[in-house]
């Protein structure tokens, strides 16, 4: 049995956090440094991840990048390699929700959303997963939502890549587990991010979307350190293949 002292304790691994320029990609590639792992955090906003570095300090090396763009699929993994070896973890928090109603989706917006939200996660493991069944472990976390479960107005694209998402979370369990790769999702409820930042901007919807929680609030940032850790370490041996939602129990209701 591992000691309990350690069992959250991720010194020793290298940890890749997409979308980590703002928000709970942000809030990851903290706390996953704070945890004794080494940190490559990517997203494109380079003046943000310059900012996340300052933070952080040498534990962290940064990766300005499209994850989107398959076509430099190749050069990512070689630049997210290079500072501290190939990653044992990968945490895929970039999102993209257009917001487009039904009747409004254009096929560049579906094409977008499903480029980032589920293209990006899947071929960007595909590529790293050689590396982990070397040393027969990794972690993939993967970025479910509320809307894996539920339908929201203008969420079509967002939603039916988010459902995607659970489902790609348990094959890549099927896929790979066998060799000690677990994957996992979180499915955050509202948290105050760029990506909700229209809703919390209306304070009536925010205080309808926590008084439909059991806890009765919106997260907070600080909310999603436990179940990340909890994900990305030993204290998950045997866990894979699900989607834990961090919803103060929206999805009960």
């Amino acid at each position: 049995m591992d000691d309990p002292a350690t069992l959250f304790d991720l010194s020793g691994k290298t940890a890749l956090v997409t979308g980590a320029s703002s928000g709970l990609g942000r809030r990851a590639a903290i706390v996953l440094a704070n945890a004794g792992a080494s940190v490559v955090a990517v997203a494109r906003r380079e003046d943000a991840l310059r900012h996340l570095e300052k933070e952080i300090g040498e534990r962290v090396a940064v990766v300005s990048a499209d994850v989107a763009d398959r076509g430099n699929l190749s050069e990512l993994t070689e630049a997210v390699s290079a500072p501290f070896g190939a990653p044992d973890i990968l945490v895929h928090a970039a999102g993209l929700n257009t917001r487009q109603a039904a009747d409004d989706v254009t096929a560049e917006g579906w094409d977008e959303t499903v480029a980032v939200n589920l293209s990006a996660p899947f071929f960007l493991s595909q590529s790293l997963v050689p590396a982990m069944k070397a040393r027969k472990w990794g972690r993939i976390v993967n970025f479910a939502s509320l809307q894996t479960f539920r339908a929201f107005p203008g969420g079509i694209a967002y939603g039916a890549s988010k459902g995607a998402v659970g489902q790609m979370t348990r094959a890549m369990a099927e896929a790979w587990s066998p060799f000690g790769i677990n994957a996992n999702a979180i499915g955050p409820g509202f948290f105050p991010t760029e990506l909700t930042q229209l809703v919390f901007d209306d304070s009536e919807r925010a205080a309808r979307n926590a008084a439909q929680t059991c806890i009765g609030r919106n997260g907070r940032l600080e909310d999603i350190d436990g179940p990340l850790l909890f994900l990305c370490s030993s204290a998950s041996d045997y866990v894979t293949g699900q989607v834990l939602m961090v919803d103060g129990g929206f999805t009960a209701k």
